[in-house]
């Protein structure tokens, strides 16, 4: 499923978000943040979030997989939230444009694979990144043995300014 596997991915990027790659960002949220989930898909980061206190204002996915608001997530518009927070496909046409349209209208906490701080093609996304939390490998297909072989992390976007991103590394 990643970079150097020869395993289909699943269409849309379709993977829940496990209960362990959500554990990491908890500390970094205000308790009973109000939160937006525009690519909810499963729901499964929805569910980990409300269970740690949270609240959803607004669930929706293009192709929704239960219950939800069926919709275009970059074609919305977002209000009365304190952030987005989703786990977004990782195609980076998708994933870069994701990044200008949420982070223009809240603070933005996107899941996907760490590496990509380190891109070219990241540079112009930079004065968006605030924070950036390590999640290491995550095992995204229940029941397996692996992890996937990408190391993932949380990435904060909000409007662009000139402060510089906080790394805050695993802490186990």
């Amino acid at each position: 499923m990643g970079k150097r596997s020869s395993f289909e991915r699943m269409p849309r990027d379709l993977y829940s978000t496990p209960a362990e790659a959500v554990a990491p960002l908890l500390p970094h949220l205000a308790p009973g943040t109000r939160f937006a989930e525009p690519m909810s898909g499963h729901g499964a980061l929805v569910d980990h979030l409300t269970a740690a206190g949270h609240v959803c204002v607004w669930e929706s996915d293009i192709e929704p997989q239960r219950s939800m608001l069926q919709a275009d997530a970059l074609a919305l518009h977002y209000v009365s939230q304190d952030c987005i927070i989703t786990n977004p496909p990782w195609d980076r046409k998708v994933l870069h444009t994701a990044i200008v349209h949420f982070s223009d209208w809240a603070p933005t906490w996107l899941l996907f694979d760490a590496d990509w701080i380190h891109t070219r093609q990241a540079v112009p996304f930079l004065p968006r990144l605030r924070r950036i939390v390590s999640v290491g490998r995550v095992k995204w297909i229940p029941g397996t043995t692996m992890t996937g072989k990408d190391n993932c992390a949380w990435h904060l976007f909000d409007a662009p300014n000139l402060s510089a991103a906080s790394f805050y590394g695993r802490a186990a």
